[in-house]
């Protein structure tokens, strides 16, 4: 199985060019998308009447999965130290959307480095894993092609079964800098190398592209035949495609999804998605 998805399911844009001006976004999303990164829970643990409006919006859609972001409060400030409290919070509220979750995912700053990853084994082995799995995001140069503890690193995953989130910024730095949107992503986004490493069963991938949709499906190419080969292996990867302003990206992410399928015939068919009356044409096609 593959899932694909955004960033997240609401953003103003979408509304009234992807998507009815008068929709339900995570409702109309899901008919879209397959997966969301769900990077609103990075900020804050959702409220419980939060999290029960979301399952509202998500019911009828069984095989849509949300991939959220462990809280920054435990991966940034306490740095997986002492966040026992939080941890548990966290799991408790958003234990509704059990049967809608993918891989939980733990993005870690750029200064988690080397010294840390005896507190990353320590957190992963208390994790609980019947319920979950999980998904590690580094950012420390020292975990990437050419740095001195990559094989540290994916061997401590591998070891737990747990998924390294493989991001790729690539097709973003190699295009021009116009838009506001992309003069951001140059200051903002890391710009890391890449090796396409499986540690767990659900390999995932972001990829950023430009504001350009042709070129964003040009930096998407190298990862087909990578997708195709971990699906014939019997793995469910889940590939995250990024814009700088982000409104073409549930459209560019079915596109990836139809390419894929293309190359494996036996993927299902995305569903029908809830559209707007006017839509965009990315591609000209």
């Amino acid at each position: 199985m593959l899932r694909v998805g955004a960033p997240m399911w609401a953003h103003p844009p979408w509304l009234g060019t992807l998507f009815p001006a008068d929709s339900d976004p995570l409702s109309c999303y899901a008919t879209w998308c397959t997966a969301v990164e769900g990077n609103t829970t990075f900020y804050a643990t959702p409220s419980p009447k939060t999290v029960d409006r979301w399952l509202a919006s998500i019911a009828e859609h069984p095989g849509f999965r949300f991939c959220f972001k462990l809280p920054r409060t435990i991966t940034h400030e306490r740095r997986l130290r002492r966040g026992d409290v939080e941890l548990s919070q966290f799991l408790d509220v958003i234990s509704p959307l059990l049967p809608w979750l993918g891989p939980v995912q733990i993005q870690l700053p750029p200064s988690f480095g080397p010294d840390d990853l005896s507190a990353l084994g320590i957190f992963l082995d208390g994790l609980p894993r019947m319920e979950h799995d999980w998904a590690v995001e580094v950012r420390n140069p020292a975990f990437f092609p050419g740095g001195s503890h990559e094989r540290v690193l994916n061997d401590q995953l591998a070891g737990r079964g747990v998924n390294r989130v493989l991001l790729d910024s690539r097709p973003l730095f190699a295009g021009p800098c116009r838009t506001p949107g992309e003069i951001d992503a140059f200051k903002a986004k890391p710009r890391v190398p890449v090796r396409p490493v499986v540690t767990g069963g659900q390999p995932i991938v972001r990829l950023i592209g430009q504001t350009d949709p042709s070129a964003t499906e040009a930096g998407w190419q190298q990862w087909l035949p990578k997708v195709t080969e971990w699906l014939a292996q019997g793995l469910s990867p889940y590939v995250f495609i990024h814009t700088p302003d982000n409104v073409e990206s549930p459209a560019l992410n079915r596109h990836f999804y139809r390419q894929a399928q293309a190359a494996s015939p036996g993927l299902p068919d995305l569903p029908e998605p809830i559209e707007a009356d006017i839509q965009l044409d990315l591609f000209g096609s």
